[in-house]
């Protein structure tokens, strides 16, 4: 099992809390992005960088990604992607993607980008506050003691 970051637009804060989960529990993490993503030294978190271009770090993503593994985007295709490879998707404000929910998410970006496409203005993400922090740990701590119980 490993922990995939989609890091172009992974917010900071959110990035320390999965480089400190990542080194206590020793899981995998791979954070993808377009461009040079530091990462702290450790043994255990590495950063993938591909090509500039559309989705080119959620290409790289779903072509690794297997089941079991956790995503971290907020990018609804790729989580849905991910989904339907048989991993997990987690939004970093705290909202853990389900098979059940994916679809309603994509029908509901799907609807924004029509009414932007028409000019309408839909306004931008609600600001990050101390309890999307904090729902993001909560259901990154309740993955990661599933994958302790897998290893041997």
């Amino acid at each position: 099992m490993r922990l995939w970051v989609d890091a172009d637009a992974c917010p900071n804060v959110i990035k320390d809390i999965i480089f400190r989960a990542a080194d206590r529990v020793g899981v995998e993490t791979i954070l993808v992005a377009n461009q040079y993503i530091r990462t702290p030294p450790s043994a255990h978190i590495r950063s993938m960088q591909v090509p500039g271009g559309f989705d080119a770090a959620d290409t790289a993503i779903v072509e690794r990604v297997e089941p079991g593994d956790l995503v971290v985007t907020a990018d609804i295709p790729l989580a849905s992607a991910a989904i339907d490879k048989g991993a997990l998707a987690l939004n970093p404000r705290g909202e853990l993607y389900t098979a059940d929910s994916i679809a309603q998410r994509l029908s509901l970006r799907n609807f924004m980008d029509e009414l932007r496409g028409a000019g309408v203005d839909t306004g931008g993400p609600a600001a990050f506050h101390a309890r999307d922090r904090q729902a993001f740990a909560n259901q990154l701590d309740s993955w990661l003691a599933r994958y302790k119980k897998s290893q041997p």
